[in-house]
């Protein structure tokens, strides 16, 4: 994961000011060095050390890095949860191989939801600032993190987006996830729900071919229902392979872009968070 796939490098930013890899930012010298060693700086000084030592095999250098990034960031999800529960934000963590069409559902449940639910939404991608510009051009609030070469986000990351949206009390944070069907899994980021996105043109075995996110998740949404009659894909296979991995996990299946099934998505939005409704 982490140690080979490029995410320690230091080009995260957030709407456009750039941060260390671990989150904190980059001028800001009262966190820099507790945070050091927690994500970016883990990988060098674990290299270092086993370069000196040569005695550890190269699985062993990976499991004890891994455990050590997760742990930290594990609290620092924690920390993230309280922050939210203190102010009433529900949270979703939304997931998915690139072009599934999270940022479409998103754009389209803003918009069919406005006046009923406060909606904010943290954009995660390794470059550009498309998918905030697409949201803000909704009329939600919406902040951009730009991971560079970074696959995932972690908690850190949403930690600082979340102060730059200064979120209102009982707001619901939908956090777009960077597209990756691996790294995000691993990463816990605060949130109260986990929601995995696909679509019909990525084929059904998809949830066999990467069990780690399928079982993670709460809710898959299967979108572009609108395209099946071109593509080879069989709905029922894919629902019973995402059960297979995960028999908890509730599926609903819609169009952001034609609209069907986009109704029962809002009714499992109402039902999980009642509370946030807005007059």
């Amino acid at each position: 994961m982490c140690t080979t796939c490029g995410c320690g490098s230091n080009e995260t930013t957030i709407d456009g000011a750039k941060v260390h890899v671990d989150g904190s930012s980059a001028h800001d010298h009262s966190h820099s060095d507790a945070h050091t060693h927690e994500h970016s700086h883990a990988h060098g000084d674990e290299h270092g050390r086993l370069h000196h030592h040569g005695t550890a095999s190269a699985h062993s250098r990976t499991v004890s890095l891994e455990e050590d990034i997760l742990a930290k960031n594990k609290l620092l999800a924690e920390r993230n949860r309280g922050w939210f529960a203190g102010r009433d934000v529900f949270a979703l963590n939304l997931m998915s191989s690139p072009g599934a069409g999270k940022t479409s559902i998103l754009e389209r449940t803003i918009r069919d939801l406005q006046g009923e639910i406060t909606i904010d939404v943290l954009e995660g991608d390794q470059a550009t600032t498309s998918d905030a510009e697409r949201i803000r051009a909704t009329g939600a609030h919406a902040v951009q993190i730009n991971t560079g070469t970074g696959c995932h986000l972690d908690a850190h990351m949403v930690a600082h987006g979340v102060e730059r949206l200064d979120l209102k009390q009982g707001t619901m944070l939908m956090i777009e996830n960077v597209g990756n069907l691996v790294c995000p899994a691993l990463f816990d980021l605060g949130e109260h729900v986990r929601v995995i996105v696909m679509s019909v043109t990525e084929g059904d075995d998809k949830p066999l071919k990467y069990p780690h996110m399928y079982r993670s998740g709460q809710l898959l949404l299967i979108n572009k229902l609108d395209l099946l009659p071109y593509v080879r894909f069989d709905v029922a296979r894919c629902i019973s392979n995402a059960r297979q991995i995960n028999p908890e996990l509730e599926v609903l299946t819609l169009s952001a872009e034609k609209g069907d099934g986009m109704r029962d998505w809002y009714d499992w939005l109402r039902t999980r968070y009642p509370r946030r409704r807005v007059a």
